[in-house]
């Protein structure tokens, strides 16, 4: 699983050091690619096997469901493969225009997935997220957690 924050930089071909621990769960799976897709204001970097099950469940949504085409146009479309070489990925050109990253960046654990932020939206949204925590987490409370 995808665990912890870091905070990290761009280089200015794009690429980013992957941290040890999140290599290894790659490692664990077998495998040395991400894939990454764009979302709310960041990146979502998922491991081929985690993506593949994503992919296999869109394929099943009706594609005459405006909110299916929505979500396909916007979430699945945007998936591209990142080799990792040397412990590194290149983020492509136009995911790095989509999620406004620029040099500083942060990755966010989220188990089955890790995000990838420009540091300063991450530090607004974290603190957003501070705020609304105790709420949320009265919520899930209920599902166990």
């Amino acid at each position: 699983m995808f665990r912890g924050r870091s905070r990290h930089n761009l280089d200015k071909k794009g690429r980013l050091a992957i941290p040890a621990r999140f290599k290894e769960v790659l490692k664990n799976n077998g495998d040395d690619c991400l894939v990454l897709t764009n979302h709310f204001n960041c990146l979502w970097a998922f491991a081929r096997e985690d993506w593949s099950v994503i992919e296999q469940k869109a394929a099943s949504l009706s594609p005459l469901d405006r909110s299916v085409n929505t979500y396909l146009r916007y979430f699945i479309s945007g998936a591209q493969e990142c080799l990792m070489k040397q412990g590194r990925i290149t983020i492509p050109q136009d995911l790095r225009e989509i999620s406004a990253l620029t040099k500083e960046v942060v990755l966010v654990g989220g188990l089955r997935l890790f995000e990838i932020w420009d540091r300063e939206k991450w530090e607004r949204e974290f603190e957003m997220s501070k705020r609304s925590f105790p709420e949320a987490s009265q919520s899930l409370s209920g599902l166990g957690l």
